[in-house]
């Protein structure tokens, strides 16, 4: 899966109106802070001791440090991945179990600190299976199989899994490419088409039968785009250049529009599916004798 997958955000930006950044419409603000950043702070003081303990004690202290912060980072990072998961209604279960890996090295990294602190190995494996239980329970496990849409064979899941998570990695090297020009206005321009991109992986992940008519879309277009954006950020990071900045601004307009408009032709050719469905089943019905109102089936 797209482990990069932005984070939720709120429904806008600082007005409100403005699209989240990076994100969708309907998403919430990330979790991968707050708790998550004590566990980069709570682990610092060791630095301070590794230095007053002789040799053995700055290896300890210095390991534990090293194993609690990288505990610190897949935790954050296994939020990260948990959140694009349960923003699809596709979605493959991360590669790498990230939050279950980092409560294995919390439980590590406290005991290498509590045996430098007391030399004691019982002393020091109570406080790493307490850290490790603490810490699965604060931030949970990382999901453990596929996601797929209910009546949706694997096949098709699959494929559906593979194109959102490679437009998913051309969204996120187009973001990583423009924070090069340092332009926060074509920052939060790009915030925008990437909404409107994930509207259109949205409804295909919905029904997956959309996905022959969006390949081009997310796959060719959005090729170009990303390209697009690493070669105006390459000139925007040597010299202004105000010409390309329009170019640019110019094109990511022109793709909105088109992705726009060829996601509302998919949202209006599924409710002319359901619609047809309808009819069908209604006509079956009635020669079966059984008589319903177009409410009763909505």
């Amino acid at each position: 899966m797209a482990e990069r997958f932005g984070g939720k955000f709120s429904p806008g930006g600082p007005s409100g109106n403005e699209p989240p950044r990076g994100g969708y419409r309907g998403a919430r603000r990330t979790r991968a802070g707050g708790r998550v950043n004590m566990l980069f702070l709570a682990p610092l003081p060791l630095a301070v001791r590794a230095f007053g303990d002789g040799a053995l004690g700055l290896a300890l202290n210095l390991s534990a440090l090293g194993l609690l912060l990288l505990a610190a980072w897949l935790t954050r990072e296994g939020i990260l991945a948990q959140e694009a998961y349960d923003a699809r209604k596709i979605a493959r279960r991360p590669a790498i179990p990230r939050k279950i890996f980092a409560s294995l090295l919390t439980g590590t990294g406290l005991f290498v600190a509590a045996f430098a602190a007391q030399g004691g190995i019982a002393e020091a494996f109570i406080y790493a299976i307490a850290g490790a239980a603490l810490h699965g329970f604060a931030f949970g496990l990382d999901p453990l199989r596929d996601k797929g849409a209910e009546g949706i064979d694997s096949f098709q899941s699959d494929r559906v899994a593979r194109v959102v998570d490679q437009a998913e990695d051309y969204l996120k090297s187009m973001s990583d490419a423009l924070r090069r020009a340092g332009d926060r206005q074509l920052e939060r321009r790009l915030d925008g088409f990437q909404v409107t991109v994930r509207d259109m992986l949205r409804t295909v992940e919905n029904d997956p039968r959309d996905l022959t008519a969006a390949r081009r879309f997310l796959g060719v277009y959005l090729m170009g785009a990303r390209d697009a954006t690493v070669k105006y950020a390459d000139l925007a990071a040597r010299a202004p250049n105000p010409q390309a900045r329009e170019n640019y601004l110019a094109l990511l307009a022109d793709l909105e529009r088109n992705f726009t408009a060829k996601t509302r032709a998919l949202m209006a050719s599924n409710s002319t599916d359901l619609d047809v469905e309808i009819e069908v089943l209604r006509d079956r019905l009635e020669r079966e004798g059984i008589h319903l109102e177009t409410r009763d089936l909505a």
